[in-house]
């Protein structure tokens, strides 16, 4: 199975960026970015498949962008315009299916068997 591993969380204000990275122990088809804020279920933030579709959820739109290398079996998701919501446990995942599970923008975690353990991503206001 596909190990990950996330880097790149870390403390910023209102407005501020970080980029997320994710190492993968070998490039699959389909992977993603999820996140959990404390007492929230987790969420969708965007996803990629093989031909390099993203998708978003609606919050995010227009201030995340998705990116995958697979030369280098990384995923990355750049953050700009960081809001206090934003912040949460982000989790890096990985299905190594022919065809991605998730339909559309609609990103749920069972579309994805293999997972990170997360990077904090923190927004003060």
């Amino acid at each position: 199975q596909v190990q990950l591993v996330e880097s790149g969380g870390g403390s910023v204000q209102t407005g501020g960026s970080l980029r997320l990275s994710c190492a993968a122990s070998y490039s699959t088809n389909c992977m993603g970015w999820f996140r959990q804020a404390p007492g929230k279920e987790r969420e969708g933030v965007a996803a990629i498949d093989s031909d390099g579709t993203t998708v978003y959820t609606n919050s995010v739109q227009g201030r995340f962008t998705l990116s995958k290398d697979n030369a280098k079996k990384s995923l990355y998701l750049q953050m700009n315009s960081l809001k206090p919501e934003d912040t949460a446990m982000y989790y890096c995942a990985a299905d190594d299916s022919e065809v991605c599970k998730y339909y559309s923008d609609y990103i749920t975690p069972t579309d994805f068997p293999f997972w990170g353990q997360g990077t904090q991503v923190t927004v003060s206001s």
